[in-house]
Parts: structure tokens; C-alpha cells; sequence
């Protein structure tokens, strides 16, 4: 048995170390650090170390595409909050403009599948997604910043992890 560190605190891990990814990146942490990422599902990465078997001269199996449905952690409300709507905002933009799913999809240059998830409120669209969503419907999908801190905000720069934990706690 070898002894582990969190690779976000560096204490010593007692008993399995949970595998959650923060800001994309996949770490290994404690019990008390992992409320600060989504937990990553370890049976799936290694599923994905294990090699395929097949036949001599047959051609390669093309990769699996790897969809990036996940929570949101911690640090995606640095630029604001999705709306709660979101999903009947996006539907109710793509009809107006005469779009079917397939149509903003190929908008986009992103699968139907997913647009059919994100109008169900199955999935929350990524900072990437949504930006393109916004582009092409000509919509807002981010809760803007209420009050003195609009004004503030403008003129300063991005706020910081102290900053978010002050939005976090006055929301609560």
C-alpha cells in the first residue's frame, strides 16, 4: 500500500483518493477537497486504458467521441450563473427564427443530440456551447450582476476565487 497526497492540498489521503476534475484538470484529492470539483467516474478512464481486440488486417476501430456532460463545478460561476430558463430561452429563440434543432446544430457546428439535451434541461451548455448558442440566436444565457457590483465589475478586472466566495455565500 503507498501513501498518497491530495494533489490540490497535499495531505495525506486516508483510504481511496477521489478522482474529480477542476478546471479540466483530473486530479486525485481528499475527501474535504473534493467538493471543489465533479467527481470523474473511475470505472469509464479504466475502461478506456484497456486495449481492443482485432483482427489482423482489419482497419482500426475509429475512437469513441468522448461527450463532456458534467456538472458544473465551482469555478464555471466566476462569469456569472446560467440562467434557470435556459432551456425554454433557447427553444423558444431557435422557433422564432424558423430553426428545427438540426438547423442550429449545423449552425454551430455541434451534434443535434446535444441541442436535443440542453432544450430538455439534461445538460447545462458549456461556456464554448453556450457562447455559440448566444452568437447564433442572439440571446443572453448568463444572469448578469445585480446592483452596485454591475458598476463595479466594468471597470475591474475578472474577479477573483476570493471574490466568487463572497457571490456563493450571499446567494445561499
Amino acid at each position: 500500500m503507498s501513501i498518497m497526497q491530495c494533489e490540490m492540498c497535499g495531505e495525506t489521503v486516508r483510504g481511496t483518493p477521489k478522482l474529480v476534475r477542476v478546471e479540466g484538470a483530473e486530479l486525485r484529492v481528499c475527501s474535504r477537497c473534493e467538493k471543489f470539483g465533479t467527481e470523474i467516474q473511475q470505472k469509464r478512464v479504466q475502461q478506456a486504458s484497456r486495449p481492443v481486440p482485432r483482427t489482423p488486417g482489419a482497419p482500426a476501430p475509429a475512437p469513441a467521441a468522448q461527450t463532456a456532460y458534467r456538472k458544473r463545478d465551482l469555478f464555471d460561476y466566476i462569469e456569472g450563473d446560467i440562467v434557470d430558463d435556459y432551456a425554454e430561452r433557447i427553444r423558444k429563440a431557435r422557433m422564432e427564427k424558423g430553426l428545427s434543432q438540426k438547423d442550429l446544430a449545423m449552425q454551430m457546428k455541434e451534434k443535434e443530440h446535444l441541442i436535443k439535451k440542453i432544450e430538455n434541461s439534461e445538460l447545462i451548455p458549456e461556456e464554448n456551447v453556450r457562447k455559440k448558442i448566444e452568437k447564433v440566436l442572439e440571446i443572453h444565457l448568463v444572469e448578469s450582476m445585480t446592483g452596485g457590483d454591475e458598476k463595479k465589475a466594468k471597470g475591474s478586472l475578472a474577479p477573483t476565487l476570493g471574490d466568487l466566495t463572497i457571490i456563493r455565500k450571499a446567494k445561499k
